[in-house]
């Protein structure tokens, strides 16, 4: 891991500023690390304020450099617009876009709130889009990249989080797509597609940890295979044995097929969050 990390430390031969979005924490944060132990400047985003002034400082103190946060929620209208106006008067040129806040939400679609449902829409697809757009003149001029954070949910329809499934196979169909129209302009674009791993995403989906997979990862390994994945342009990273097998199932198997056990997962989550109300 090291040697591939250190290989593809650099996009044509800089060490571009790098933007990560949901770095408070879970493998957000982690990237943050990972992209700063390789030398990249940082600009961190979450809403969050304290938790992201603590990994700055903890950043500056390990590796001796600047690291710009700014609090913001890129769900509500306007919130990536005024991140890049942030980032404008700071002087900060993203070079490389990380995509990765998001958050899921388990239980049947009709059964949700709705104003989580859309929230979910707003953070997990709209803002990804906005800022992607946003920040692509300065990704194009700087001859950068974009990493987006998808799932292994992106491969399937997920009964029981059918939101949540939904956006990820969205975020990784327009990552494969970018990666395609903007190759000749020297930029990579790749889709981090993570398994369960361990942070704080099943507690917010609502997902008690008797439900979270045996396979579970932890965030720091995601992240780094995450990085050197971008830094190598491979367009896919899946990270972990067991995930790529969840993969290469979903070329095999009828999405009829894969649905019913998707189905019997998410209900189980929701019979076992029940109980743990009562």
């Amino acid at each position: 891991m090291n040697q591939a990390s250190n290989k593809g430390a650099r996009i044509g031969e800089r060490q571009l500023p790098a933007l990560i979005t949901g770095a408070s924490s879970g493998i957000g944060a982690d990237l943050a690390r990972v992209f700063a132990r390789n030398g990249h400047p940082l600009a961190l985003t979450a809403r969050d304020g304290g938790r992201l002034d603590q990994l700055a400082g903890e950043i500056r103190e390990e590796h001796g450099m600047d690291v710009i946060t700014a609090v913001s929620d890129l769900a509500r209208p306007g919130g990536p617009e005024l991140l890049k106006r942030q980032l404008e008067d700071a002087h900060f040129t993203t070079g490389i876009l990380v995509n990765n806040a998001g958050f899921g939400l388990n239980g049947s679609f009709g059964e949700l709130d709705r104003g989580q449902v859309l929230e979910l829409l707003d953070l997990n697809v709209r803002a990804l889009t906005e800022l992607s757009h946003l920040f692509l003149p300065d990704i194009v001029g700087t001859r950068g990249a974009i990493l987006n954070v998808a799932s292994v949910a992106s491969f399937f329809p997920g009964p029981g989080m059918a939101a949540y499934y939904a956006s990820k196979a969205y975020v990784l169909s327009l990552s494969e797509a970018l990666a395609v129209e903007l190759k000749d302009a020297g930029m990579r674009v790749s889709a981090l597609c993570p398994g369960p791993t361990r942070s704080g995403f099943a507690r917010r989906a609502g997902i008690p940890s008797r439900g979270e997979a045996s396979y579970t990862m932890d965030s720091l390994p995601v992240a780094e295979l995450g990085y050197a994945g971008l830094m190598w342009g491979t367009r896919v990273i899946v990270p972990g044995w067991s995930n790529r097998t969840v993969r290469m199932a979903s070329w095999i198997l009828p999405h009829v097929l894969s649905m019913r056990g998707i189905a019997r997962i998410q209900l189980r989550r929701q019979l076992l969050r029940r109980r743990d109300e009562n």
